[in-house]
């Protein structure tokens, strides 16, 4: 799929932004992501609210190999290549993705800033590295003193 199929495809939908991902694109209104368009087809983001529609057309799970399993992605589910020639419904499907997106955007915002928190720890002065940085500054000079002196009792 090339970026100007995908811009026609989502015309109805609204614009949409494109970006380069793995081996096509990731579909994204808004600033949230809600499609990926891969070599392997136009997977939508769902979540236990738009799951059951994928089900019902018998879509399934976006998923890839590694050497040693079968990897599943059940938060992008495969588009029903019938709407590939009904824009209308396509730009349905794409607004419930992007809800399922936007819904899962909220889900995960807390965790961070809860997570941030956290890790916030005093500042550490930094009064003791500029005395050591001092201190290596101070023995360069003995350094070179060493070296010189190597060089006149090897010659």
């Amino acid at each position: 799929m090339d970026r100007e199929f995908l811009t026609d495809l989502f015309a109805d939908f609204g614009p949409v932004t494109l970006r380069r991902m793995f081996s096509g694109y990731g579909i994204s209104a808004d600033g949230t992501n809600f499609a990926l368009a891969l070599r392997a087809g136009l997977y939508f983001r769902a979540d236990e609210e738009t799951i059951p529609q994928f089900e019902a057309e018998g879509c399934g799970p976006f998923q890839y190999q590694t050497r040693s399993k079968t990897v599943t992605v059940n938060s992008y589910w495969q588009l029903p290549a019938r709407l590939f020639d009904d824009p209308e419904e396509l730009a349905v499907w794409a607004r419930s993705a992007l809800g399922a997106a936007q819904r899962a955007a909220l889900r995960k915002r807390p965790r961070k800033r809860a997570a941030a928190r956290k890790s916030k720890a005093p500042a550490k002065k930094t009064a003791g590295k500029k005395a050591t940085a001092e201190k290596a500054v101070a023995k360069r000079p003995s350094a070179k003193k060493k070296r010189s002196a190597r060089k006149r009792s090897a010659s």
